[in-house]
């Protein structure tokens, strides 16, 4: 069993703490049905508490029905579990911290006052008006996808513009190599799916969006943080940690990194792509906020030629999260494995979707649309971030694009419990921690500029800080 740390001032009894920890490691499947359980004495030495410590946590998970003890021979994970659970697979964290409360939260429109710990923008931002012209013109085509499946790869057409709409970036992508799926999520599952198996680890970003974390959780893989710098992960980090877990896959944004808005440099790309080689190291590119960015930054798919590194993609963030379209973008003999993982588990995709989001690029209203985003992110990026600063909340990084920015909280501000003040409030904040693998961002804050804008943040979140005081 892996060492765990126990506190020994915390609200929690020792003996909690190991049966916790027990938990933690069979709800995870780390220890599977009928796998023995480490002895009294070797856990007694690993968690650095005494036998009897250790004897009556066996005694009470034994008494729960999750341990049996079998006389002479030690204790065994019971055969029955209970249904695997996402929130009990991992060790406790606080709520405020926890990616799928968070997500929860945002998502609960009826409690919600204001939303800048979210990840998209204002609806009134959104092309709605475009989104219902396109709708009428979908509904008086007789090839429009209402009713039927889409083909396995999806539409041939949207796959040819992504392709034509990649090479402005310098990314070369036939349509062949390019899938597409019902979101940004459902890609990098499938991915997973591909790539991963049970107890692999993966690199991710410190920090990194939140929603990595909890995917990587539902696969049962170790998430293993590498810190981000202005200019993209810590290489040396990386090679270290490369030496010391031989993890299978790397995940990161292209474009505006979520949630510090850096971009990764040239050096960089180049750097990381040679250490790739030399561990034999994939790397998913997220670039699903690409169209936020005026001049396309650099890309590892395009260094790489997809020799290594998968892209994925959605509309969701820049043009509707319910027109629910992503892609995929990899070498040709990962495509059809692919093909056959999205038919397995969710058959086909939609036409429907595939056919919106095809007319709003070939008529033009969506690079208008994106062209207006720009703008006004920038404005209320000018406009947020003197605010925060009057507050002694300042930026990580001043981002030239998109809807974040990365803040530190005033001296002694704990993130989580600026969030917990918040949402009795009706106001729901994103904290460090909840994008940091390592929990070594509790000073720090995710904003977004966009949601802030038309916000009393001096007030509202002044009101915060005074409490916290």
């Amino acid at each position: 069993m892996d060492s765990e740390i126990l506190s020994r001032t915390g609200e929690m009894t020792l003996v909690e703490q190991v049966m916790d920890a027990l938990r933690t490691r069979i709800a995870g499947r780390k220890a599977a049905p009928g796998a023995k359980l480490p002895s009294i004495r070797r856990l007694s030495e690993q968690l650095g508490v005494s036998r009897s410590t250790v004897v009556e946590a066996y005694d009470r998970l034994t008494a729960e029905g999750l341990v049996q003890s079998r006389r002479g021979s030690g204790f065994y994970v019971s055969r029955h579990l209970p249904p695997f659970s996402l929130r009990e697979s991992s060790p406790q964290v606080a709520r405020e911290i926890d990616p799928f409360r968070i997500t929860r939260q945002a998502l609960d429109s009826r409690h919600i006052r204001a939303n800048p710990g979210c990840g998209w923008l204002p609806e009134s931002w959104m092309p709605q008006d475009e989104i219902r012209r396109a709708l009428r013109s979908l509904a008086r085509k007789t090839d429009a996808g209402l009713t039927d499946y889409s083909t396995p790869l999806g539409l041939p057409e949207l796959r040819s513009i992504l392709g034509v709409r990649m090479a402005d970036a310098g990314v070369e992508a036939h349509p062949d190599q390019i899938m597409l799926t019902e979101s940004g999520t459902q890609a990098l599952d499938l991915v997973c799916r591909l790539l991963l198996e049970p107890g692999d680890r993966v690199l991710v970003d410190d920090p990194c969006y939140f929603n990595f974390l909890a995917l990587f959780r539902a696969h049962r893989v170790e998430a293993i943080s590498i810190p981000r710098t202005p200019v993209g992960p810590d290489v040396e980090a990386m090679e270290a940690a490369l030496q010391e877990h031989r993890p299978r896959l790397y995940i990161t944004n292209s474009g505006p990194h979520n949630p510090t808005g850096t971009v990764m440099s040239p050096v960089t790309c180049h750097r990381l792509l040679r250490l790739a080689e030399r561990h034999d190291l994939l790397i998913v590119e997220d670039d699903i906020l690409s169209d936020f960015e005026e001049r396309p930054s650099p890309r590892l798919a395009a260094f790489d030629g997809f020799e290594r590194v998968i892209q994925i993609g959605s509309f969701s963030k820049t043009l509707s999260a319910s027109i629910r379209c992503g892609y995929i973008a990899a070498r040709p003999d990962w495509i059809d494995p692919l093909v056959d993982l999205k038919l397995a588990t969710s058959f086909g995709g939609g036409a429907m979707s595939a056919e919106l989001v095809l007319h709003l690029l070939k008529e033009g209203s969506y690079r208008r649309h994106v062209q207006g985003l720009r703008t006004r992110l920038v404005e209320a990026t000018g406009a947020i971030i003197p605010q925060l600063a009057r507050l002694g909340i300042t930026p990580w990084h001043r981002p030239e694009s998109g809807l974040f920015l990365w803040c530190r909280l005033p001296e002694g501000v704990d993130g989580a419990a600026m969030t917990r003040l918040a949402w009795e409030k009706g106001i729901v904040l994103a904290p460090g921690n909840a994008f940091s693998a390592s929990l070594n961002c509790g000073s720090f804050m995710r904003f977004n500029t966009a949601q802030m804008w038309g916000m009393d943040v001096e007030g509202q979140i002044r009101e915060l800080l005074d409490r916290l005081s």
